[in-house]
């Protein structure tokens, strides 16, 4: 493991953590203290969002278990993260699973499916969050919820969770080389035809949310999955493709088809707000794929074309005054995506088994993205903006957010792999103003591990649940064997 960089487990004090990010030259707001509910903390003040109310400012990203059954009905191991959603204390739930919209668009063969098959399912799942919630906090009048829709694009998996069965927006020139997807075979891009069916299938799962009791569904375009691929499709041909317009078409008609169809079901969507270069796996410090002669570079959304390891974020700014124009009731920004550039996306210290070694102090990739939601929210005020990036921040999390938030510079902060280990962060830090140590996610990266493997999503160092089952063994086997 490369040790340049100090880990936050290092920073044993506030004041520590501060001039680390100093030294590294960013900008990033921390409070010295953590503030409760009773104290007036930024994170206890409710948030409007569109006909609803959020009784607080931490919000839950969705994740993908790899753990439902395959027809997309939860399993226990579902059934039991969305109840901790429900027991955390956040009362923002953003989609809590990803749930495809057809059986060939899953990024796994255990994906949760929004298909009417699967009804029941989804309103297990809905029930189990609502239940634990109410049992915990007695009241479920401020709790917003929704299910986040998704076709996992170039990444599906949807029957064999070793073969890749993709379906594309365009060829690109670097992912279809790092994906095995032959440059040729244009069989496996989308028609306009073919895409047709597909919004059906997004304003049907929308349906089924509402029927089930979701108060929003959330169109997903981030993370290289299929709505976040068509938003870079600057050489595709016909009306879903070329300039800005075409590009946000086929985002834009699902947003409006729903709207139509559920005009009560509010619309949220979670973007990759930027992008960058893929980068090469390995396992050494990472580097980017070679673009030199792919300059200006036309394969991002929000990248610099002629420098494409920067962001640029004028058009997603305009993505974002289109969204709010339409009346979607939030965004939720991420960016890049954990199949080629994970580091951007999900800043850690101990990579992924598909990654490779950070080649910047993860903190970096933090403020990276906190700026980006800073510079959008300053761009597009009025529009509730949810910040990501946050994990790794760990000890020092709270800290952070609360900063973020009194400032302006987002309305609500997501937690996605903290939960898993510690999933009462939310609830504890608003009511004792404390972290437990022995919880804190320190990014080891085995819930992308995992999966990777075609083994069920959790945390396995940290979560008691996991350490227990029999697959604790499998991942200590599968790790160990990636060192040889």
């Amino acid at each position: 493991m490369n040790q340049q960089y100090i880990k936050v487990a290092q920073l044993k004090t506030v004041e520590d953590f501060q001039q680390r990010v100093e030294s590294l030259g960013i900008d990033l707001p921390c409070d010295q203290e953590i503030l409760t509910a009773e104290q007036g903390s930024p994170l206890a003040a409710p948030l409007k969002l569109g006909n609803l109310t959020a009784g607080n400012r931490w919000c839950i990203h969705p994740m993908e278990g790899w753990d439902a059954n395959t027809d997309g009905s939860p399993t226990e191991f579902t059934l039991n993260r969305w109840r901790n959603f429900g027991l955390s204390g956040a009362k923002f739930i953003w989609g809590g699973e990803a749930a495809a919209v057809q059986p060939d668009g899953r990024a796994n063969p255990n994906q949760t499916m929004a298909i009417p098959e699967n009804k029941a399912g989804l309103a297990q799942l809905f029930d189990t969050l609502m239940s634990a919630h109410e049992e915990s906090f007695g009241t479920t009048s401020d709790f917003v919820t929704g299910l986040q829709l998704t076709h996992s694009g170039r990444f599906c998996r949807p029957y064999d969770k070793k073969k890749l069965e993709p379906r594309i927006a365009y060829h690109h020139p670097l992912l279809d080389g790092k994906f095995g997807i032959d440059p040729n075979d244009d069989s496996v891009v989308w028609t306009d035809d073919e895409l047709e069916p597909l919004i059906d299938n997004y304003v049907r799962a929308a349906g089924l949310a509402k029927e089930v009791g979701f108060q929003f569904v959330d169109v997903k375009a981030c993370h290289g999955y299929l709505l976040h691929e068509f938003l870079s499709a600057r050489t595709r041909e016909g009306k879903y493709g070329g300039d800005f317009q075409g590009r946000t078409r086929l985002l834009s008609t699902i947003i409006q088809r729903i709207q139509s169809e559920h005009p009560e079901l509010e619309i949220g969507v979670r973007l990759s707000v930027f992008d960058i270069l893929p980068y090469q796996t390995s396992q050494e410090v990472g580097q980017p794929m070679d673009a030199s002669g792919l300059l200006p570079y036309q394969y991002g959304f929000g990248t610099n074309a002629e420098a494409p390891l920067q962001l640029d974020l004028e058009e997603p700014i305009l993505l974002l005054k289109l969204l709010k124009q339409l009346g979607v009731f939030s965004v939720n920004l991420s960016c890049g995506s954990p199949y080629y550039n994970p580091h951007i996306q999900r800043p850690a210290i101990f990579p992924p088994s598909d990654g490779y070694l950070p080649p910047e102090d993860p903190l970096i990739g933090v403020a990276r993205q906190i700026e980006a939601t800073r510079q959008c929210k300053l761009a597009v005020p009025g529009l509730p903006l949810v910040g990501t990036g946050y994990s790794y921040l760990q000890d020092y999390l709270p800290h952070v957010a609360q900063a973020v938030v009194r400032q302006g510079w987002a309305d609500s902060v997501g937690l996605g792999r903290m939960v898993l280990s510690f999933p009462d962060l939310p609830a504890q830090t608003l009511r004792d103003g404390t972290m437990t140590r022995k919880k804190v996610c320190r990014t080891f990266s085995d819930c992308t591990t995992a999966p990777r493997h075609g083994v069920i999503s959790g945390c396995y160092p940290l979560d008691p649940y996991y350490k227990d089952l029999p697959q604790a063994a499998e991942m200590k086997q599968i790790k160990k064997d990636l060192k040889k």
